[in-house]
């Protein structure tokens, strides 16, 4: 699903000096994982998680998502591609203040235009109701609680179900018990076949993946597969 080669990112800064990113990453992602990426501030986390999502170019080296080489793609072609590959869920949850729920999940249909319009609005509601928020579709983002958003934002990164899914610190601004439930919802979405890619600070979260990568300085310095206990009567 996802291979890196080489990669090197770097940012310009005040005075022609440039700050490294990342340095060198290689990094293979299988259809199916669930991958939690650790690593302190700084260490190039977003900035791993933009590259794979085709919000940002590396300076060096080769980007393969989901079957498709990134490089050398128009911006509008990357735009079309991201929309059917990849699902994001931003910290901040992104959603669009003036429309409702509902009509923010079918505007990220209508934008890629892989769901037929007559289906577009029961699909909206199919995914709120997998969420837990069927009963808030007609209400703006502005009056739902933050765990609301940011289950709605998930709901929004499903719209064109991707085959891929990333998030960015998705429980970074949550209390521990929507935090706990976030968790439960990407445990969920790894089960049905997705392949999720999580980037955060919470040990929580990252325990419920079957692999956790770990960053230091823009390079990988820990890579471990994780065995998920099975459940009482289970095999």
């Amino acid at each position: 699903m996802i291979q890196l080669e080489g990669i090197d990112k770097s940012f310009e800064l005040r005075g022609g000096q440039r700050a490294a990113a990342l340095r060198g990453l290689s990094l293979a992602v299988a259809p199916g994982e669930h991958v939690a990426i650790l690593g302190k501030s700084g260490s190039g986390k977003s900035t791993l998680l933009n590259l794979i999502a085709a919000l940002d170019r590396p300076s060096a080296g080769r980007v393969r998502v989901a079957g498709t080489d990134l490089a050398g793609m128009a911006e509008s072609a990357l735009a079309l591609w991201r929309g059917r590959n990849v699902g994001v869920v931003f910290q901040f949850f992104q959603l669009m203040p003036t429309l409702t729920i509902a009509e923010n999940l079918v505007l990220a249909m209508e934008l890629v235009g892989g769901i037929a319009p007559a289906k577009r609005r029961d699909r909206a509601m199919e995914l709120l109701e997998r969420v837990g928020l069927s009963d808030q579709a007609h209400k703006l983002p502005s009056t739902l609680s933050g765990g609301q958003q940011q289950r709605a934002a998930i709901a929004r990164a499903l719209a064109n179900d991707p085959p891929l899914l990333v998030a960015d610190e998705p429980t970074g601004n949550l209390d521990s018990e929507t935090a706990g439930a976030i968790g439960e919802l990407f445990e969920e979405l790894s089960a049905q076949g997705k392949t999720l890619l999580l980037v955060t600070h919470d040990r929580g979260l990252a325990g419920s993946a079957r692999r956790v990568v770990e960053l230091k300085d823009g390079r990988v310095v820990a890579d471990t597969q994780h065995v998920i206990p099975a459940q009482a009567g289970t095999a």
